[in-house]
């Protein structure tokens, strides 16, 4: 998860195609490594699932300094390859759009992960498991579909973090003062996002009583 794009610098490929790729990739990330690690790949998504006690505080701190290196990894990778394309475009670092203000970015963020780890607790929720014996099989589907509509959605605000090892990574290697201004919102926004998803679907989703047919 390293670079990837930047607020205001599309235009070359399109959200659409940005949207679509960052989609894709993640439905063939998360079910490549469901079975290794649960496919998290996401601070946010291990955040909110440390929140919900499905994992505990040693594996997710691991998880996300794993997820931290791979990202400045990826955009290293990236630059090396593409130099030019990786300065042109102020190397994929999210920053919050001109004419927006950080209060909207954070917000953009909060909501933007709010559905990614609602999502991913829905998608692998054991009392569907125990009803639907497809959804661990479809499990990577709507995941890669919900990161797909958060791009589309928050793209021209943020250039769309909802990951914050995706953000770390590109301002590290980028290392410029406009990759690390707000960076704070792609740390915040997502980790507040993760723990309002832990809160709704332990306290609401979980207390619906389950009937088997």
């Amino acid at each position: 998860m390293g670079v990837a794009k930047s607020p205001n610098k599309c235009s070359s490929v399109g959200v659409q195609g940005i949207a679509w790729s960052f989609g894709g990739m993640i439905f063939a990330l998360v079910y490549c490594t469901a079975g290794i690690s649960g496919g998290h790949i996401n601070p946010a998504v291990t955040f909110g699932l440390l929140l919900a006690r499905k994992l505990s505080l040693t594996r997710a701190v691991f998880y996300v300094i794993m997820q931290c290196l791979g990202a400045v990894c990826g955009a290293a990778v990236v630059r090396s390859f593409q130099k030019g394309e990786f300065e042109r475009v102020g190397g994929g670092a999210n920053t919050v759009s001109a004419g927006f203000s950080k209060t909207a970015g954070l917000g953009a963020e909060i909501v933007g992960t709010f559905l990614l780890v609602y999502t991913v607790f829905s998608a692998t929720d054991a009392k569907r498991n125990a009803r639907d014996s497809h959804v661990p099989m479809l499990a990577p589907l709507p995941i890669g579909f919900a990161v797909f509509l958060v791009h589309l959605a928050t793209i021209p605000i943020t250039g769309t973090g909802i990951n914050p090892a995706r953000s770390l990574g590109a301002a590290v290697v980028y290392n410029r003062h406009q990759a690390w201004h707000d960076q704070w919102v792609f740390w915040a926004g997502p980790l507040i996002g993760a723990a309002l998803a832990a809160l709704y679907h332990q306290t609401v989703i979980r207390a619906i009583p389950f009937k088997s047919n």
